[in-house]
């Protein structure tokens, strides 16, 4: 049983009394979680229920049923009609930290746009905990955009996979923590990871007041341009294909623009 995946709903006598009510009924699955005690809870949306064909974070109201309560009618992909597939732009970094700021101009350029249903740009600023939530609304793909110091030009603009298998990345949080690894480790301990997840950064000149930089440098401002048809593209190959966009794991040499 997965995503997407077309049910009717058989709740148990015992159950619910509004479980009970929907007994018959046909739902859409949205996620599958796992409790701490290893029990399995699939989350279904009613195929009645209008606000699940509006993406991700719609109004749709979610049930939890247990796997034997569920019939499959249909296996289906998380694209199709009923379940659009969708993506998560997520702009991350502090404004009053110069070139740190990056992902968050990147993130508010783009939301400028009229983007089809199922694409959300996002400017999550210093909030790690709020993107690690969102992350749980099962995206088909997320892109995150950060200023990430890896020794290059300032202004440079590379795209890579992230390795959250390196032991030395917390899967913990501070309030205001938002190094995209520490945030993706938290959302893969919450059961949340998406199977797709692809960091486009810059290298930036300066990352504080403590350096005389208020604001982007003027490389990593150029940049910001540069990283948005970069993402565009990227948005543009999830619609049309669905396809993975071959990129390098972290450690390898990668795309560069």
């Amino acid at each position: 049983m997965k995503h997407g995946d077309l049910v009717r709903l058989h709740p148990r006598a015992h159950g619910d009394v509004f479980d009970l009510a929907l007994a018959g009924q046909t739902a859409r699955v949205d996620k599958v979680e796992q409790d701490f005690e290893g029990r399995y809870h699939v989350a279904v949306v009613l195929d009645q229920d209008p606000g699940h064909r509006l993406g991700p974070r719609a109004p749709a109201h979610r049930f939890f049923f247990a796997p034997e309560e569920l019939e499959v009618l249909q296996s289906g992909p998380a694209d199709s009609p009923q379940m659009p597939r969708s993506m998560l732009v997520a702009g991350i970094g502090n404004i009053f930290l110069g070139d740190d700021g990056f992902g968050v101009e990147v993130a508010q350029r783009l939301a400028r746009r009229q983007w089809p249903a199922g694409v959300r740009v996002v400017d999550f600023g210093i909030r790690g905990y709020d993107l690690a939530y969102a992350l749980t609304d099962a995206y088909d793909r997320v892109i995150l955009v950060d200023a990430c110091p890896r020794g290059d030009a300032p202004g440079t603009v590379f795209v890579v996979e992230p390795d959250l298998d390196d032991d030395n990345v917390p899967a913990v949080l501070d309030a205001h923590d938002m190094n995209p690894l520490h945030v993706l480790r938290l959302a893969r301990s919450m059961g949340a990871m998406p199977e797709h997840v692809t960091i486009v950064g810059c290298e930036p000149a300066t990352l504080g007041p403590e350096e005389g930089q208020m604001g982007l440098s003027p490389p990593v401002e150029a940049a910001v341009a540069e990283a948005a048809t970069v993402i565009e593209r990227l948005i543009a190959e999830f619609l049309t294909e669905g396809d993975t966009v071959e990129v390098a794991n972290e450690g390898e040499p990668e795309a560069r623009y």
